[in-house]
């Protein structure tokens, strides 16, 4: 009867002594595992990098905004206000204008926002500070506007004009005093409206009062957390629908409803999807690879099967019972699949490490990848292994001694 200790033992003596052979046998193996750890890493870091991108755009938002002129006005904004769960608020109006500074003129996106929108959408300050609702001609502007947008720089304290068009085709000129800009987000991917890095902010009420408007283009809201976002995106929802005449059974009809409701919550949803649908799609095709490799192992036990017919007669002579042959045999392909996989695991680790830090991406390496890796290579290596095994331990020791 043969131990498991002997049956490893001869399995490794059967590898080392055809090193290159069971090198290149392991090498689908290895970079079946390896394609299948990294890509299930480069998702991991997806999914982290989508969460954190997002999160600087804001902290547990809701955004609101009207399909139709003359929807969203204070009395929607105070149904907003008061629903429970509500911490902030802030409306918001947009146009592309004609921004001046000094001898330049630039099209640029102004933004009418209300002092909260600060602490919604999570805007950092690189100088400055950022208005309040009891400001009227100031603006924030975004880094790229101060620093790239003009013929010369744009500091705080400087002034620019700005000239908006009225739904009349009447235009108004208004000069703003500088009074904050904002960082340089190190966001490049996720984008929720504007780009902060192009856009002038002023107050709300001066924007409405220089478009001659009452109404609001959109809602921004941000809730205490990010576990009740969803909860009280659907109470705003309903509170909303019912103050504009929307009946209940039309609340998820958004071809109905004169708005469009969206919260953080389901955006990373979204983004999650996309990224495990990717991480499936590329896996998926790393999976050809495994494939490749346990045929590549079968092969290979196929023909030491066939170079040790004679061994393999000798040893059941000696009184080797079937399940001793089976079990030499399916040890040395289950190492031959279990040398890849460490490969594997180790060579797909190195390889995520390296398009993570190309892409600037968060670092993810979950450790059940070394698990997965380990565990993939060793069933790849158990199964290629029966049928050869299976072979050898049936043979006839009379034929197998007679085998040239």
């Amino acid at each position: 009867m043969v131990n498991m200790r002997q049956a490893l033992d001869l399995g490794m003596g059967s590898i080392k002594h055809a090193k290159l052979r069971s090198a290149l046998t392991t090498l689908g193996i290895i970079i079946g595992v390896a394609a299948v750890v990294a890509n299930v890493s480069l998702g991991a870091s997806f999914n982290q990098f989508f969460t954190d991108e997002l999160g600087t755009l804001g902290s547990n938002f809701i955004i609101i905004y009207s399909q139709d002129v003359n929807i969203l006005h204070e009395n929607e904004l105070n149904v907003v206000r008061n629903t429970p769960g509500v911490e902030g608020v802030s409306p918001s109006n947009g146009q592309m204008a004609a921004v001046t500074y000094l001898s330049s003129k630039r099209q640029i996106d102004v933004q009418g926002v209300s002092q909260d929108a600060e602490n919604i959408l999570n805007i950092q300050l690189e100088e400055g500070n950022f208005f309040t609702d009891k400001d009227k001609y100031v603006a924030v502007l975004g880094w790229k506007v101060a620093n790239e947008k003009f013929d010369r720089n744009i500091s705080i304290n400087n002034y620019i004009d700005i000239t908006f068009t009225r739904d009349d085709g009447s235009t108004v000129a208004q000069k703003f005093k500088v009074k904050g800009i904002i960082s340089s987000p190190e966001n490049t991917f996720v984008q929720g409206g504007p780009d902060r890095d192009i856009t002038i902010y002023i107050p709300i009420a001066t924007m409405n009062g220089l478009l001659n408007v009452s109404d609001y283009g959109g809602i921004t809201a941000k809730t205490g957390s990010a576990e009740s976002v969803s909860t009280v995106s659907d109470e705003v929802d309903r509170r909303l629908a019912r103050a504009l005449g929307v009946s209940a059974r039309d609340i998820e009809n958004d071809d109905v409803k004169p708005y469009r409701i969206f919260n953080q919550a389901e955006i990373i949803e979204q983004l999650d999807q996309l990224a495990n649908t990717l991480t499936i799609l590329i896996t998926l095709v790393a999976l050809v690879a495994l494939v490749v490799g346990s045929i590549g192992i079968m092969n290979i036990m196929l023909v030491t099967v066939t170079e040790r017919t004679r061994e393999i007669g000798l040893m059941k002579s000696l009184g080797f019972k079937k399940n001793d042959i089976l079990l030499l045999f399916m040890i040395e392909s289950t190492l031959l699949g279990t040398i890849g996989g460490v490969l594997g695991v180790l060579f797909g680790a190195v390889a995520s490490y390296a398009v993570q830090s190309y892409l600037s991406i968060p670092h993810v390496f979950p450790p059940y990848l070394i698990l997965l890796g380990f565990s993939i290579a060793f069933v790849v290596g158990l199964v290629a292994g029966v049928y050869p095994a299976n072979k050898a331990a049936s043979m006839n020791p009379v034929e197998a001694l007679r085998h040239e």
